[in-house]
């Protein structure tokens, strides 16, 4: 965070990576309805999955620049060689942080990979089997199924020493059910974190005019302050509150492609096609990562000042907490619970 502050303070937007997020995979075997990029039903468009070596290749790359790894997808553990992939991470590559994101339909089935991650984060919007069934487009016995894995696996958290997070993305058919999913979580002695639903990187319209969305999001932060395990700092959840305007740090958090392309300066710049963003450099053509991300500094040059549109907790939570820093501090020092999701300082009321 020195390092990019100092970058700031020269107007220097181009800051270095506080966490590369690669996909795994753009395979899913889920097809959840507010999804644009992956789903099975996109499942012939997207890439196939790199061999083995050719990801450890990227991850050397990657690992050349940059201390912390979140792996996500599609649904990673559909990659045939996940498990080695999280291992040789960990064991090889020495990642400070590696976290997986995933569904949580697969999860016994790789059970053994499990103790290398430090964060295992899965996406689950409702409680409600039903609903649930309904938002990711399958038989309400899958939905059954994935919300008994969650209960298993946090139960496994201490045994096998990752933090578990449930990240629910807040929809106007979700929002109903969102105190539920926040007392699941608490029971289970999840972390959880809210992000609104978005559409074509804004946030969907009818959150926006909620009164119902803006008094949850109020709730939250009176939870949070109350040391409820919620994941998000206060600076992130008033931004959601007003969808008030921030200014992004996209280079915090680069993504890498499946196939080794790394986005720059991110996705909603490069899906854009407005000559702000793209694709510049392959990191299986690459030996380094300052040599990947001095070509894509080359190609696009500083990350835009005038980009405020997206609410995506990965950019904007980054993104405040870099040009805050005594409110990333507050957050440490007053927050113990989320800090280290020591959930029994909390008893909801």
């Amino acid at each position: 965070m020195l390092r990019n502050l100092l970058k700031l303070a020269r107007s220097d937007r181009h800051l270095h990576p506080s966490v590369a997020i690669y996909y795994v995979t753009g395979q899913c075997n889920l097809n959840c309805s507010y999804c644009e990029d992956f789903g099975f039903r996109r499942n012939a468009e997207n890439q196939r999955p790199l061999p083995l070596e050719q990801v450890m290749k990227i991850l050397r790359v990657v690992r050349s620049g940059v201390d912390a790894l979140m792996l996500t997808g599609g649904e990673p553990f559909t990659h045939p060689d996940i498990d080695q992939i999280i291992l040789r991470a960990r064991h090889e590559l020495n990642f400070s942080e590696l976290t997986l994101i995933s569904n949580g339909t697969l999860l016994p089935q790789h059970q053994a990979a499990l103790p290398a991650l430090d964060r295992l984060i899965i996406s689950l919007d409702s409680t409600d089997p039903l609903q649930w069934s309904q938002t990711i487009g399958v038989p309400s016995l899958t939905a059954q199924t994935i919300l008994a894995n969650i209960r298993e696996y946090a139960g496994l958290q201490a045994r096998f020493g990752y933090r578990m997070i449930v990240n629910a993305v807040l929809t106007p058919e979700t929002l109903p059910g969102a105190e539920a999913l926040l007392k699941f979580c608490i029971e289970n002695k999840l972390l959880v974190s809210f992000s609104p639903q978005a559409v074509n990187n804004w946030p969907r319209y009818e959150l926006t005019v909620s009164t119902t969305y803006r008094d949850f999001i109020k709730e939250l932060i009176r939870l949070k302050q109350e040391g409820a395990p919620i994941l998000g700092s206060e600076a992130y959840l008033q931004t959601l509150s007003a969808f008030q305007p921030y200014d992004c740090y996209p280079a915090l958090a680069p993504r890498i492609h499946p196939n080794g392309d790394l986005s720059y300066p991110c996705r909603p710049l490069e899906k854009a096609g407005n000559g702000q963003g793209g694709r510049p450099v392959n990191l299986l053509n690459t030996l380094t990562w300052a040599e990947a991300w001095q070509t894509a500094y080359q190609a696009y040059g500083q990350p835009p000042r005038s980009c405020h549109s997206c609410f995506q907790q990965c950019y904007a939570e980054a993104s405040l907490m870099q040009a805050q820093p005594f409110a990333l501090l507050y957050e440490w020092m007053r927050y113990p619970a989320s800090r280290a999701a020591n959930l029994t300082t909390y008893t909801p009321g």
